[in-house]
């Protein structure tokens, strides 16, 4: 038999229960559930309900919140929809619903291993006709006396004759909480008591329900962040892999380092690409500030870098263009680049800034030095389109070093001091494990070192790095 809440302005006769005659609503059983001894079995447990950006940690959170104290066992379902950003309404007449097990807890074994009748990510298809379905498409908890027939049948058959099954179902309450946001369903919770203990009353599920509308808010925020994790995830995997690459007379290393735990999404980005005639085109750029917004106008140059590359234009000509098409394109309002071409047979390194910092450049023996570059340079995106060229004449091998702003910006020091600072930083670092040799680890060893070594920024912005030894033809 289904019991559902009851309706405002009535209290049900449960035993012990005296009628009175005042109003009364489900907030008024929320708040006498919150505050009573019940809500006590679960509050340490619940109070780290969203202190962690994850999905699967979350509901872990919530069952433990709800068992042992509670029930004897809890489990969170996710609406597969919902969970992969697609249209989660539920409607009155669909056939079925799939959710998926985020989290499970059974007690008093709550350490046992469930996984092979109960296994946490498991994908299910509840009918209309179950209370499952039922609670999310009326938007109300629903109380049962057993457990439901699908899910009796269901367990049974993945049970494969586990005797732990015959207690699971044997309930004196079984109880459906549906995950709401923003009147929108996006799961459910399921409690269940065994029959050494009393139902569920209208008081349970309202503290239920209290925790339900907290829990789906943490769920939210963990989903957007994973998000945003699998976003950064999949930048950064198409970005070039950072060991050492070579072409004619250009042995190169880099590497990306993120602000903070690596969570937000950059703009920052670097590429190393074959240009006709031999040469060889390294670039540094960053799209301003951080999130999604910053990574699409990141993958968009990025992309556009390398279509323009195959084009046997001039170094200047290429970033005008991107300029102009930085310009044109919307979201890619404001970004900065330094632009490299090698040329080993002509011993010529062209450079081209885009209101970027200056490469560095090391000779033999040092010193490490910023380049000199002609022409202001502006940002791309401004629609100037008039870039002018640098033209490095290289008779011995040298260092070459382009970098993001990230290792050079501070608050606490002016940005020609913190350049300065990098090119002593690389002085160092060469100077422990010199570049130029045969050893293959030597030049992405020294990447790692600069991209880990102690600096005056605050750690703020992300770290992009990319070393290139220019080795002239003939030397």
């Amino acid at each position: 038999m289904i019991r559902c809440p009851p309706p405002r302005g009535r209290i049900p006769l449960w035993k012990g229960t005296t009628l009175r005659n005042e109003p009364h609503s489900r907030t008024d059983d929320a708040s006498a559930a919150l505050s009573s001894p019940r809500r006590s079995a679960f509050s340490p447990a619940a109070d780290v309900i969203g202190s962690e950006l994850d999905l699967g940690m979350t509901g872990s959170h919530v069952v433990h919140a709800l068992t042992p104290g509670f029930c004897e066992a809890a489990s969170v379902y996710l609406l597969e929809r919902w969970r992969v950003e697609e249209n989660a309404h539920v409607g009155a007449d669909a056939p079925w619903i799939e959710a998926r097990r985020t989290a499970l807890r059974v007690a008093p074994g709550a350490l046992e291993d469930w996984e092979g009748v109960l296994p946490v990510g498991e994908v299910i298809a509840f009918p209309r006709e179950t209370p499952h379905a039922r609670a999310l498409s009326a938007g109300r908890a629903q109380v049962l006396d057993a457990v439901d027939p699908h899910t009796s049948e269901r367990l049974t058959a993945s049970g494969d004759g586990d005797a732990r099954l015959d207690d699971l179902l044997s309930v004196a309450s079984f109880l459906i909480v549906p995950l709401r946001l923003r009147d929108v369903a996006i799961g459910f919770l399921v409690c269940t008591r065994g029959a050494g203990r009393a139902p569920f009353t209208p008081g349970d599920i309202a503290a239920v329900e209290a925790l339900a509308a907290r829990a789906s808010v943490a769920l939210d925020n963990a989903r957007r962040y994973e998000r945003e994790r699998r976003t950064a995830l999949a930048i950064r995997n198409s970005l070039p892999p950072g060991t050492a690459q070579e072409f004619g007379g250009c042995r190169t290393a880099h590497g990306w380092l993120p602000a903070g735990q690596g969570n937000l999404v950059g703009g920052d980005w670097f590429d190393v690409l074959k240009r006709p005639g031999d040469r060889v085109c390294l670039i540094v750029g960053d799209a301003m500030g951080h999130g999604p917004e910053s990574a699409v106008a990141m993958i968009q140059l990025r992309t556009a870098v390398r279509t323009l590359a195959g084009l046997d234009i001039s170094a200047a000509d290429l970033i005008g263009r991107l300029d102009t098409l930085a310009g044109d394109s919307p979201g890619v309002s404001f970004a900065t680049c330094i632009y490299a071409e090698w040329d080993a047979r002509r011993r010529t390194c062209t450079l081209v800034g885009a209101g970027h910092p200056p490469p560095l450049l090391r000779g033999p023996d040092g010193p490490t030095a910023p380049v000199a570059l002609a022409g202001a340079g502006l940002p791309l995106g401004l629609g100037t389109g008039s870039y002018q060229e640098t033209v490095l004449s290289v008779p011995d091998p040298v260092l070459l070093v382009l970098y993001s702003d990230g290792l050079v910006e501070s608050r606490d020091a002016d940005i020609d001091q913190e350049i300065t600072r990098l090119a002593r930083t690389v002085d160092a670092a060469a100077a422990v494990e010199p570049v130029h040799g045969d050893a293959d680890d030597a030049l992405p060893s020294l990447c790692r070192r600069l991209l880990h070594a102690p600096s005056g920024t605050a750690g703020s912005d992300d770290r992009t790095l990319l070393l290139a030894e220019l080795t002239p033809l003939g030397t």
